[in-house]
C-alpha cells in the first residue's frame, strides 16, 4: 500500500480549534497572530502553547502543576528559548491540558517546524554497531575485566611470534533480561574504538526466536559488513565460508558483538582462533558449554549504581534534594537497569514534581497490576507507569509496534503500522524514545527491549483486540511486500526504477537504493512473506518470488532463497498453474546450487520442472530446465551429458524464440566444449554467440545488462580455448576485454584468473613488463582469491626475477 504523506488520522475526542472554540484555529481565535500576518515574540510552538493556557484560563503556575513541567520550562517554551522540547515534554503538556488525540498532533506539528518528511533512505550496513546510551553508569568491577580482555586483545594482535601467541579473547556476558547486557557490550566497543581501528559490529543473533539466527547465517553477514564481495561468498559452501571467516578475522583488529545468543551451537563455530578480533557474547544462559571464554555476570545493580543512574537522568539536584525517595524509586524498579531507565525517563520530563510522586505511582502501579508479567521478571510497574502517562496516540503506536516482526526497524514500517505520515510517526516514536520505551539503533532506525515488546504485545492483546491485530498484520505486510517488489523489478531488465509516487515512504530512486531497503529491511519482509505462505495469499507470494528472481543474483549469499523458491512453487501448483510451478521449479533448482552446493538436490528440482513443462506443454520452461541440468552436469565434469542438455535447450529456446536464453545456453556450450577438449567447437560457439549479439533484429530485444554479461563470459570461456592451442595474442586479447567487467560484476575469483592467465600468456609472447604487472594484480586481490592462485602469482613472479620464467600451456 502507499500512504500520502500528508494524511493524518483523526480519531475520537475535539480537534485543537474547538477545544477553544469551533471554527477557527486556536491563534487566531485569541488573537495571538493579528489579520495581516503579525504575531508576538517567541516560537509558532511557544506561541501556541501560550493560546492553549489562555484558553483554559491557567496561569504558568497551574500548568506546571497539572503537567509535571517546571514553572521555568513552561515559561522558556512559551517565550522560545527553549527551541527543541522532549517530544515526552510536550505529550506532559498535553495531557495537562487535557487535549484530545488531534489536539496533541497538532501541537506537535507546531514543536516540528520543518518540510514535511522526505521519503526514508536505510543506512548502507545494518550490522555497524548501534548508538549507545549517553548517560551509562555503573558497572565498574564489570568493566575493569572487560578492559583487560581489550589490552589482551590489543597485546595479542601485536604479538609477532606465531608461538607464543595464544587465541583471541572472547568474552560472555550472561545475565537476566533486562540487566544491560547489551548495553554494557555496546559501551565497550565505543570506549575501545581507538584500539580497534577496522571498527565495531553487532550481529542479532535472535537466541529467542522459533529460527535463531545461525553461525552460518552470521557469518555471511560478518564477511559482508567486512567487505567480501556477495558474489564470492553466493559460490562458496559454508565450509569455505567459515574458513574465510577465520582468515579474515585473522586479519583484523576489530570488536563483534554477537547479541541475544540462544544456544552455544550459534557461536561455537564463530570463536575466533588468533588475531586481534574482540568477540564479546550476550546471552540469559551461561553458555557453559563455551570453553575457553571469560565470563562476565550482570545481575541488578547496587544501590549506588541504581541512585547513579537515576541522579544521571533525572538530574543531581532533584535526586540529592530527595535520597529516601530515590531510594524507594530503585527498590520497586528491582534495581534493574532497564525498569530504572524508564521509570527515570519518565520523571525526567515532569520537572515540576517530586521524586516522591514518582515512588508513590510506582507504588499505586505496583498495587494495581494483576497477572501481566514480561517474561520472568515483574518490572512492570515502570513499564506501566510510563505507559499510562503516554498520549492515546503514542500508547497505540507502542502496542502496534510489537507486531513489528524484525529486530529494529525505521519510520516507514511505525507509519504503515499507525496507518498515518511519516512527520507524525516520527514524533511518536520519539516519544516513545524519551520515554525509555524504544531504543535507538542504527542510523534513524529504532529496536524494543524484548521485554518491552512483550509488554506492548500484552497491551495490544487486552485494548485493541484481534480484528485490530489483523488489520494492522495485512496493512502491514501488503505494504513489506509491495515495496520488496518494487525495489526487487530494479534488478529486472525490462523494469529498473519504479512509477513516480509522490506519497510513497521510501526512496527507490535508483539500485543502490533498492538494495539498501532490501537488505535492511530483510528480516520484515521475509517474516511478511511467510506470513501471505502461512495465509494463502498465493498470487502475492508469487509475485514477490518473480520480482525477486533478478535481484537474488545480486545477493546470492542471503541464505533464504531456497525457502522463497519453495513456498512460490508450492503456491503455483495450490493454484493449478503449472507453467509458473515450473518456472520457479527452475528458480529453485539455482536457489538449490548457490545458496547450498547441494548438487542432488538441485538436480532432482530441474528434473521436476522439466517434468511438469514436458507435461503442460511449456517449451521456453523446458529448455530452462534443460539449461539448468547442463550446468550441474559440468560443474562435476559430467561432459557429455552436458553437451547434450545445453543442445537441447538451444533448440527449444529457438523453438521459442527466446534470444536471451539462446545466447545463455549457447555461452555455456562454449565452456563446455573447450573443457571436452574441442577447441574449435568452442571458438565457432563464440562467434555465433558474437554475430546474434551483432544482429539488428535482435537489438531490442537484449537487454543491455544481459548483453553486457553475455559478451563478459563468453570472451571470458573462450580465451580457454586459445590458451590451450598456443594462441596467445587471441588470449591477451580476450581477457583484456573481460577483466575489468569481472572485478565489476564482483565475480573476483574469475577475474584473477583472467590476470593470471593473461599474464602467463604475455610471458608467452616475452611482454615481461606487462605480465609482471598482470601478475601484481593478483596479489591485490589477497581477500578475495584462493590462496593457491596466489602462491602461483608469487611463483611466476619469482621465476621472472630470477630469469627463469615457465608458464603453463595447458589451463583449466
Amino acid at each position: 500500500m502507499e500512504l500520502p504523506v500528508g494524511h493524518r488520522s483523526s480519531k475520537g475526542g475535539v480537534g485543537l480549534s474547538a477545544s477553544v472554540g469551533s471554527g477557527s484555529c486556536a491563534m487566531h481565535r485569541i488573537g495571538v497572530v493579528s489579520a495581516g500576518g503579525g504575531s508576538v515574540g517567541g516560537t509558532p510552538f511557544g506561541r501556541l502553547l501560550r493560546a492553549l493556557r489562555l484558553a483554559r484560563r491557567w496561569t504558568i503556575e497551574e500548568l506546571a502543576e497539572a503537567s509535571g513541567v517546571s514553572v521555568r520550562a513552561i515559561g522558556d517554551m512559551e517565550r522560545g528559548r527553549s527551541l527543541r522540547p522532549q517530544r515526552g515534554t510536550v505529550t506532559a503538556l498535553a495531557q495537562g491540558l487535557e487535549l484530545d488525540e488531534a489536539a496533541h498532533s497538532e501541537l506537535l506539528e507546531a514543536l516540528r517546524g520543518r518540510p514535511a518528511a522526505k521519503p526514508s533512505v536505510s543506512p548502507a550496513s545494518p550490522y555497524t554497531l548501534p548508538r549507545g546510551v549517553r548517560d551509562f553508569v555503573g558497572r565498574h568491577a564489570e568493566l575493569a575485566a572487560l578492559r583487560t580482555l581489550v589490552q589482551q586483545s590489543v597485546t595479542e594482535s601485536r604479538t609477532e611470534n606465531e608461538a607464543v601467541r595464544s587465541p583471541a579473547p572472547v568474552a560472555v556476558l550472561f545475565g537476566p533480561p533486562g540487566s544491560g547486557k547489551t548495553t554494557l557490550a555496546v559501551r565497550l566497543a565505543e570506549e575501545s574504538a581507538p584500539s580497534f581501528p577496522d571498527g565495531a559490529f553487532l550481529i542479532d543473533m535472535r537466541g529467542l526466536d522459533v529460527q535463531p539466527l545461525s553461525a552460518d547465517q552470521a557469518v555471511l553477514r560478518l564477511l559482508g559488513a567486512w567487505g567480501v564481495a556477495d558474489a564470492e561468498l553466493g559460490r562458496q559452501s559454508a565450509e569455505e565460508r567459515l574458513a574465510r571467516y577465520h582468515a579474515t578475522a585473522a586479519t583484523l583488529r576489530a570488536v563483534v558483538v554477537l547479541d541475544n545468543v540462544g544456544s552455544e551451537a550459534q557461536v561455537r563455530p564463530l570463536l575466533p582462533r588468533e588475531g586481534g578480533l574482540l568477540l564479546v557474547v550476550t546471552s540469559r544462559r551461561t553458555l557453559a558449554g563455551l570453553e575457553g571464554v571469560h565470563r562476565v555476570e550482570l545481575g541488578a545493580l547496587t544501590r549506588e549504581d541504581s541512585a547513579s543512574l537515576l541522579r544521571a537522568v533525572v538530574g543531581a539536584d532533584r535526586t540529592d534534594a530527595e535520597p529516601a525517595a530515590v531510594l524507594a524509586v530503585t527498590e520497586l524498579c528491582g534495581h534493574l537497569p532497564l525498569a530504572l531507565r524508564v521509570a527515570a525517563n519518565w520523571a525526567a520530563t515532569r520537572t515540576n514534581w517530586s521524586l516522591q510522586r514518582l515512588a508513590d505511582r510506582l507504588t499505586d502501579e505496583e498495587r494495581r497490576l494483576d497477572a501481566l508479567s514480561a517474561g520472568d521478571l515483574r518490572v512492570n510497574t515502570a513499564f506501566a507507569l510510563s505507559y499510562s502517562r503516554l498520549a492515546s496516540g503514542t500508547a497505540r503506536m507502542f502496542r502496534l509496534l510489537s507486531l513489528l516482526p524484525g529486530t529494529d526497524f525505521g519510520v516507514p514500517s511505525a507509519a504503515v503500522l499507525a496507518d498515518t505520515s511519516l512527520p507524525a510517526a516520527e514524533d511518536l516514536l520519539e516519544e516513545l524514545l524519551d520515554a525509555g520505551l524504544l531504543t535507538a539503533s542504527r542510523g534513524d532506525r529504532y529496536r524494543f527491549h524484548d521485554l518491552l515488546r512483550l509488554y506492548a504485545g500484552a497491551r495490544h492483546r487486552t485494548e485493541d483486540g484481534d480484528e485490530a491485530s489483523v488489520a494492522a498484520k495485512a496493512r502491514l505486510r501488503a505494504w513489506l511486500l509491495d515495496t520488496a517488489v518494487l525495489a526487487g523489478r530494479w534488478y529486472e531488465p525490462d523494469h529498473g526504477a519504479p512509477p513516480p509516487a509522490p506519497g510513497r515512504l521510501v526512496a527507490l530512486d535508483d539500485r543502490e537504493q533498492a538494495m539498501r531497503w532490501m537488505k535492511t529491511e530483510s528480516d520484515n519482509w521475509l517474516a511478511a512473506f511467510r506470513e501471505a505462505v502461512e495465509a494463502g495469499e498465493h498470487a502475492k507470494v508469487i509475485e514477490v518470488a518473480d520480482a525477486t528472481i533478478w535481484f537474488s543474483d545480486h545477493w546470492a549469499s542471503w541464505g533464504h532463497w531456497i525457502e522463497v523458491y519453495e513456498r512460490s512453487a508450492e503456491a503455483a501448483a495450490a493454484l493449478g498453474d503449472p507453467v509458473r510451478e515450473a518456472t520457479h521449479r527452475n528458480n529453485l533448482a539455482g536457489a538449490y546450487w548457490v545458496g547450498e552446493r547441494r548438487h542432488d538436490k538441485a538436480v532432482d528440482e530441474a528434473r521436476h520442472a522439466l517434468a511438469i513443462a514436458e507435461k503442460c506443454g511449456d517449451v521456453t520452461q523446458q529448455a530452462w530446465a534443460h539449461h539448468h541440468l547442463g550446468g550441474l552436469h559440468a560443474l562435476v565434469d559430467d561432459l557429455p551429458p552436458a553437451a547434450d542438455h545445453y543442445q537441447h535447450a538451444k533448440e527449444l529456446f529457438a523453438q521459442a524464440d527466446e534470444v536471451n536464453g539462446y545466447l545463455a545456453a549457447s555461452n555455456m556450450t562454449i565452456r563446455v566444449a573447450e573443457k571436452a577438449g574441442r577447441p574449435r567447437q568452442a571458438v565457432a560457439a563464440y562467434d555465433e554467440v558474437m554475430d546474434l549479439l551483432a544482429a539488428s533484429e535482435y537489438r531490442d530485444r537484449i537487454p543491455p545488462n544481459v548483453r553486457d554479461i553475455t559478451i563478459t563470459f563468453a570472451t571470458f570461456y573462450v580465451s580457454f580455448a586459445h590458451l590451450n592451442q598456443g594462441r596467445w595474442q587471441e588470449a591477451v586479447d580476450a581477457l583484456r576485454l573481460a577483466r575489468g567487467q569481472l572485478e565489476t560484476q564482483g565475480w573476483h575469483e574469475r577475474a584473477g584468473t583472467a590476470h593470471l592467465h593473461m599474464a602467463h600468456a604475455l610471458v608467452h609472447l616475452g611482454q615481461l613488463a606487462e605480465a609482471e604487472t598482470e601478475y601484481r594484480a593478483v596479489l591485490t586481490m589477497a581477500d578475495l582469491v584462493p590462496s593457491a592462485m596466489l602462491d602461483d602469482a608469487h611463483a611466476a613472479l619469482d621465476a621472472l626475477a630470477a630469469g627463469t620464467p615457465s608458464p603453463p600451456t595447458h589451463f583449466v
